[in-house]
C-alpha cells in the first residue's frame, strides 16, 4: 500500500501523557544544545557580533512562524480525519516551502534598506543566502514535529534535535579549530543553518521509515483550501502569542544595540524552555481535541494544570540557577542577565493563562477575538520592552512580565466567565 492510501488504524496513536513527555523532552532537547551553543559561540566571537546573530536568529523564526500558515495545525487535524498521507503531507511541506520563502525574501529586503552594524551584516549576499535556507529548514522542521504528532511518533522529535545539536556543536568545534578560535558572526550563523538541514534531512528519513512517504512536490487544490480553512485562522492566533519573543531581539538590536540584545537573549532563551511546556502540552492537546472531541473540557482543564505544574517546576529550577547558567556564557551575561531570568522566570503563570485563553479561544469558535486580544497584547510587550531596553536586561525582564501579566488578568476574566477554569 502507497503512503497516499495510509488509514487512519495504520497510525501508531500514544497517550497524551506519553506524547507530552515526548514533545516537551524533544524541546528540551532543542533549547539545550542552543544554550550549549550559545556557550560555546560566545566564547569565539565578540558580544555585538553575538547581538547579531541572536538578532538573526530570531528574525528566522519569526519568518518561520509567518510562512507556517497554520500548515503544521492543519496536518494534524487532516491526517487524525483519516485523510490519504501522502497527499495531506505533500501540500503542506509545498505550501510552507513557498510561503517561507516569500517571508524569507520580504525580510531580506527589509535588511538592505536597515542602517548600522546589524543591517550591514545582515544585507551581505552569503549571509542573506544561508538566511533563506534557514528559514525554509526552521519552517519545515516545525512541520515534522507536527506531522510526528498526528502520525502517533512524537518520539521522532527528540531524535531529530538530538543530532541537529551534535551538528551544532561538532560544527562550531570544526570551524574555531580551522580558524583558531576567532569565528566571524557568519561562520557562527551558517553553522546554526546548518543545524536546521541537518534536522530537516533527519525528519525526510523518519516518514520515509515510518509511512513509505516520499516528497513529490504537489499541491492538491482541495487539500490547499482545507489547509487556509483549517489553518490560517489558527495560525494567526498561534503568532500573536510567538510575536513578542520573536520581535523584541530584532527591535532591541535595531533600536537599542546589538549588545542590548546580546545580553537580553540569553536570558530570555532560558526562560523560554519553561514557557515551552504549556506550548508543547498544547499541541498534543489540540492534537487530541481533533481524535476525541466530546473530551474536551476536560483535556483543556487537564493541560492547564498540567502545563502549569511542569512549567513553574522548570520556572523554579531557573529561578535558583540562573546565575550559574549565565555564567557558563561568561561573567559579563551572569551580571549583566541573571536577574532578568529571574524574573521572567514569573512569567510562566500569566503565559500559561494566556495559552488557556486561547485554547478556549479555538474550541468556542471565537478565533477572531484571540486575534484581536494577542495583537494588542504583543503590542503592549513590545512597546514597553523597547522603552526599558536602555535600563539594562532586567528593567526589559520587569517591563515584560508586568505588560504580560496585564493581559493574562484580562484573560482570566474571560476564561471564567466562561466557566473553563472555576
Amino acid at each position: 500500500m502507497t503512503v497516499s492510501g495510509t488509514s487512519p488504524s495504520a497510525v501508531d496513536t500514544r497517550s497524551l501523557s506519553r506524547a507530552s513527555v515526548l514533545m516537551v523532552l524533544g524541546k528540551a532537547f532543542q533549547m539545550g544544545f542552543g544554550f550549549l551553543f550559545w556557550i560555546v559561540a560566545a566564547r569565539l566571537t565578540s558580544v555585538a557580533g553575538m547581538g547579531t546573530v541572536a538578532a538573526t536568529v530570531s528574525a528566522v523564526m519569526l519568518v518561520t512562524q509567518i510562512g507556517l500558515l497554520g500548515v503544521g495545525a492543519t496536518m494534524i487535524v487532516s491526517i487524525g480525519r483519516g485523510e490519504p498521507v501522502g497527499q495531506v503531507l505533500d501540500t503542506g511541506f509545498t505550501v510552507v516551502t513557498a510561503t517561507s520563502l516569500l517571508a524569507a525574501g520580504g525580510y531580506v529586503a527589509f535588511t538592505m534598506l536597515g542602517r548600522g552594524d546589524v543591517a550591514t551584516t545582515q544585507s551581505a549576499t552569503p549571509f542573506q543566502a544561508m538566511f533563506l535556507v534557514a528559514a525554509v529548514c526552521g519552517t519545515v522542521a516545525i512541520c515534522l514535529d507536527q506531522a510526528g504528532i498526528a502520525l502517533g511518533r512524537p518520539s521522532g522529535t527528540v531524535v531529530r534535535y538530538v543530532l541537529g545539536g551534535v551538528v551544532m556543536l561538532g560544527g562550531l568545534a570544526a570551524a574555531a579549530a580551522a580558524s583558531r578560535g576567532d569565528l566571524s558572526t557568519g561562520t557562527v550563523f551558517g553553522v546554526w543553518t546548518l543545524s536546521s538541514v541537518v534536522i530537516c534531512v533527519a525528519g525526510g528519513w523518519q516518514l520515509s521509515r515510518w509511512v513509505g512517504y516520499r516528497y513529490r512536490g504537489r499541491v492538491r487544490i482541495d487539500s490547499l483550501r482545507r489547509h487556509l480553512a483549517v489553518g490560517v485562522p489558527n495560525h494567526l492566533l498561534t503568532l500573536t502569542e510567538r510575536l513578542p519573543a520573536l520581535l523584541v531581539p530584532l527591535l532591541v538590536a535595531y533600536l537599542v544595540s546589538p549588545e542590548a540584545t546580546a545580553y537580553w537573549y540569553p536570558a530570555w532563551m532560558l526562560a523560554w524552555v519553561a514557557y515551552t511546556v504549556p506550548i508543547q502540552v498544547g499541541l498534543v492537546q489540540f492534537s487530541e481535541g481533533v481524535r476525541r472531541p466530546g473530551d474536551l473540557r476536560r483535556t483543556l482543564r487537564s493541560g492547564f494544570v498540567s502545563g502549569l505544574a511542569l512549567g513553574g517546576l522548570a520556572a523554579v529550577l531557573l529561578a535558583v540557577l540562573a546565575h550559574p547558567l549565565l555564567a557558563l556564557i561568561g561573567a559579563d551575561y551572569a551580571d549583566s542577565s541573571a536577574t532578568a531570568l529571574r524574573v521572567l522566570t514569573l512569567g510562566i503563570i500569566p503565559f500559561t493563562v494566556w495559552q488557556s485563553y486561547n485554547a478556549r479561544c479555538r474550541a468556542a469558535g471565537l478565533v477572531r477575538e484571540g486575534i484581536m486580544a494577542g495583537l494588542v497584547l504583543a503590542g503592549i510587550i513590545c512597546l514597553a520592552t523597547v522603552w526599558a531596553a536602555p535600563r539594562g536586561s532586567t528593567a526589559l525582564a520587569v517591563a515584560w512580565v508586568a505588560s504580560s501579566s496585564l493581559g493574562a488578568v484580562w484573560a482570566a476574566r474571560r476564561l471564567t466567565r466562561r466557566e473553563l477554569i472555576r
